[in-house]
């Protein structure tokens, strides 16, 4: 697919969208009584299930445990009915290895893991639909789930995936402008200290042009923060009506 076919003379997008306009956003937070926290979460088409246990204490090897603070688990993982492609995924792939790794480096530079030391959180998350920017879709419902947990963060988390085409960056990539070989590249943001958690760039991109794209996918990771406050407030609404508070 050619870079011209992904954006139109009008500045539209494949889906409609305007180059900094974001996917429709929606969540919900404690879905599933069992765990400690958990959230889903749509991305557009892209859809995440996240689950957080603990803090508890640590699990398997003592050799890991950490004494000045918590250690942070992550699972990745994709439903087999999550693409079009209907093929056994392994657990533990290349794929999905790198992906909890990612998830693992970001919620450690979010969560305030000091407060718990020798102990553990899991973070475990499935795509259930994946079209594009499954790292920041799984982001974006981990962070809910950990809130819905309980545990303590410097801030929320969110992340964001972004192109760029015709010298224009493009927001929160779906699936088509992902593999229509657009220069792009994820980043996850604490938003109100600006802190970045983690840059993640597969494709090589002109330095000219990376200035550019960190700044437009950290407008667009604080466009997905006020949605994420809005789903936790809206949830504590509920919860504070169900008490009776």
């Amino acid at each position: 697919m050619a870079g011209l076919e992904l954006l139109s003379d009008q500045g539209y997008r494949l889906d409609g969208r305007k180059a900094t306009e974001l996917r429709k956003v929606q969540a919900r937070m404690g879905v599933f009584a069992q765990a400690d926290g958990s959230a889903y979460l749509e991305q557009g088409n892209t859809k995440a299930l996240a689950v957080v246990y603990g803090p508890h204490e640590m699990r398997g090897s003592r050799g890991r445990t950490l004494h000045d603070r918590a250690l942070i688990n992550c699972q990745y993982s994709m439903a087999t009915f999550s693409t079009a492609e209907r093929k056994r995924r392994p657990h533990g792939d290349r794929k999905s290895t790198e992906m909890s790794l990612h998830l693992k480096q970001t919620f450690e530079a979010a969560v305030m893991t000091q407060l718990y030391p020798r102990s553990q959180i899991d973070i475990y998350v499935k795509i259930l639909q994946s079209d594009g920017g499954n790292y920041s879709t799984c982001v974006n419902a981990a962070t809910l789930a950990v809130i819905d947990a309980g545990i303590p963060m410097r801030d929320y988390v969110c992340a964001c995936t972004v192109g760029f085409v015709d010298e224009t960056p493009l927001a929160d990539l779906c699936y088509a402008e992902e593999s229509g070989g657009v220069s792009s590249l994820a980043l996850a943001l604490l938003p109100r200290g600006g802190q970045i958690a983690l840059l993640q760039m597969d494709a090589r991109l002109h330095q000219d042009h990376l200035e550019t794209l960190i700044e437009a996918a950290m407008t667009a990771c604080k466009g997905v923060s006020k949605v994420l406050d809005e789903v936790v407030r809206q949830h504590l609404q509920e919860g504070s009506v169900l008490t009776g508070e």
